[in-house]
């Protein structure tokens, strides 16, 4: 199995790791220590949208620990059942969340986020907060 994690996830332990300070990205590492940690697609092009991995070889390394999870025909399904879920509802939330949601969904893996208002929106998604 395994966790997947959002992309506020690795930009908190990004910031963790510049300090001497334990927070909680690290806490949650640490507390989660025998998993494995995935991100999807929509995660690695949100990382590469930010400054510190302005450099294609600084992206690299900040996504380097997390096995890429990859879009697939399913995850393309999902993604198209919740966005109309959601609209019914009158609930819809950002487009790459949605994405995110999907993939965590068709895997079948909790999603690690400190976004619980939007993602816990999502029915047969596991959120995790850290």
């Amino acid at each position: 199995m395994g966790l997947i994690v959002d992309s506020n996830f690795v930009i908190c332990m990004e910031r963790e790791a510049k300090k001497p300070v334990r927070g909680p990205a690290t806490a949650f590492l640490e507390q989660h220590a025998g998993e494995r940690f995935f991100i999807p697609f929509t995660v690695a092009g949100e990382l590469a949208c930010g400054q510190s991995a302005a450099d294609k070889r600084k992206w690299r390394q900040l996504c380097k620990p997390f096995a890429l999870l990859p879009w697939t025909p399913d995850v393309l399904w999902q993604y198209g059942e919740t966005y109309r879920y959601l609209k019914a509802n009158g609930t819809l939330i950002g487009t790459n969340d949605l994405w995110i949601a999907a993939t965590a969904v068709v895997h079948g893996m909790p999603l690690v986020t400190n976004n619980l208002k939007d993602f816990r929106k999502i029915p047969d998604l596991v959120v995790l907060p850290f």
